[in-house]
């Protein structure tokens, strides 16, 4: 199967892609995995590392044919305020859900979700209902999602090979192991919102310790 083993960035490349490759925010959020385009073509990408493909990237496969990256508008939620502290206080609150969250001057986006959604106009958001492409804020999403579907993508060898089910599984291991994670929280000052990393004895109540 031919392989793409190389990305380039959104406005680096030049001339027609020979395919387009329309994935969600998860799924572009990948390591090694098989690919299928609109256009029928079929690659294995294999990056030495996971990966977040931007909408408007290429994928270079090793014949030299271009493969664009084109992001799937999502169910989203635009949250905006009535004076930049609220919204700082909003990305706060954010912040402290793990929430992935994009940040657009003078809007948050952040997927579709009730119970956020109340919680937000408890606190004096102005909330709308969008579709639109979602690029959070990669250490915001890697917090929240680090053990899920996204951020997750070395998982178990399954008896029906590693490329199968649209799933990477890159090693075998039982949730076994007892290590602590650091993590990041949106904090909020008066100069805005910003991402601060903790280790796993901060104290912030979020040791993330699993076994």
């Amino acid at each position: 199967m031919i392989t793409a083993t190389r990305i380039l960035s959104a406005g680096s490349w030049t001339g027609p892609a020979a395919d387009t490759l329309v994935l969600d925010r998860d799924d572009r959020h990948r390591r090694r995995l098989v690919m299928r385009c609109t256009g029928k073509t079929v690659f294995l990408l294999d990056l030495p590392e996971a990966r977040v493909l931007k909408d408007g990237d290429a994928l270079e496969l090793e014949d030299g044919r271009l493969v664009a990256v084109k992001a799937v508008p999502e169910r989203l939620l635009e949250v905006t305020a009535e004076t930049p502290a609220a919204l700082v206080r909003i990305a706060y609150h954010l912040g402290n859900r793990h929430l992935p969250v994009e940040f657009q001057g003078e809007r948050l986006l952040i997927r579709e979700d009730h119970v956020i959604e109340a919680m937000l106009g408890g606190l004096g958001a102005i909330v709308r209902h969008v579709l639109l492409p979602f690029d959070p804020e990669s250490g915001a999403y890697a917090s929240h999602e680090a053990h899920g579907h996204a951020g997750h993508d070395h998982a178990h060898h399954h008896a029906h090979g590693e490329e199968c089910c649209g799933h990477d599984h890159d090693h075998d291991h039982g949730h076994d192991h007892g290590h602590e994670h650091g993590h990041e929280h949106v904090h909020a000052d008066e100069n805005g919102p910003y991402i601060q990393t903790h280790g796993p004895d901060c104290g912030c109540g979020h040791s993330h310790k699993h076994e």
